[in-house]
């Protein structure tokens, strides 16, 4: 397995404030990570770092061996934690956005996802809650053939079988050649999903690692883990 992402004493200010503090994570193909930590670890300024979203930082980051940048925009695929898509397109207006947008993404897959969460293409996404929002986000960043897949908080908004869904969504369409990052903060509900995961607070990771290997050596689950150390 090859290295996708590679973090190396990442820090970021804002003003005085260390968003991240000499961060490092480097994750591998083959890898769904969870990133997991309270409201203002550092996860969002992470992976906008990585997206190319945010810039003046320190240390290094190499996605396939690339600087964040234009190119590495073509093989990232990225949900952001807020609403992203044009409200006033359809589902159908949306899924052309995309096609057109990115020369990996698969239109058919698209709508075979769509369809499977339950959504009308000839629906306004104005007319969507936030639940089916997230439904369709999700859909849109999976029917990329990225090498990189980048979540934040993708599952806040949905019920729990439509979030079983979705996890079976991400399963059935993870390609062992790419990696994904999910931040989240429902670690019960969604750690199943996990290889590997890293714990951030206050800019730092606390402890990063394969999944299984955690359990075994704290004995509990990665929920209980969690609680304990944050």
């Amino acid at each position: 397995m090859e290295y996708i992402l590679n973090c190396n004493n990442i820090t970021k200010k804002y003003g005085r404030k260390k968003a991240l503090d000499s961060l490092t994570l480097s994750i591998k193909s083959g890898t769904i990570l969870g990133l997991l930590g309270p409201n203002g670890a550092g996860k969002t300024t992470l992976m906008k770092l990585i997206v190319s979203l945010l810039r003046d930082y320190r240390g290094e980051i190499r996605i396939k061996g690339l600087k964040p940048s234009v190119e590495t925009k073509k093989i990232v695929s990225y949900l952001p934690d807020r609403e992203f898509l044009y409200q006033w397109m359809t589902i159908e207006e949306a899924i052309t956005f995309f096609e057109h947008s990115f020369v990996d993404f698969n239109r058919d897959l698209a709508y075979k996802m769509v369809k499977s969460l339950g959504l009308d293409v000839d629906d306004k996404i104005k007319s969507l809650s936030k639940g089916m929002q997230e439904r369709l986000s999700i859909s849109l960043a999976f029917a990329r053939k990225a090498t990189l897949y980048v979540l934040d908080e993708p599952l806040a908004a949905v019920d729990p079988s439509t979030r079983d869904k979705i996890i079976q969504i991400i399963l059935d369409n993870f390609d062992p050649t790419s990696a994904v990052i999910i931040s989240t903060h429902l670690i019960n509900d969604v750690e199943k999903l996990f290889t590997d995961m890293a714990f951030v607070n206050d800019g730092k990771i606390l402890l990063q690692g394969n999944v299984e290997d955690i359990r075994d050596e704290y004995k509990q689950s990665i929920e209980e883990i969690f609680k304990s150390m944050i």
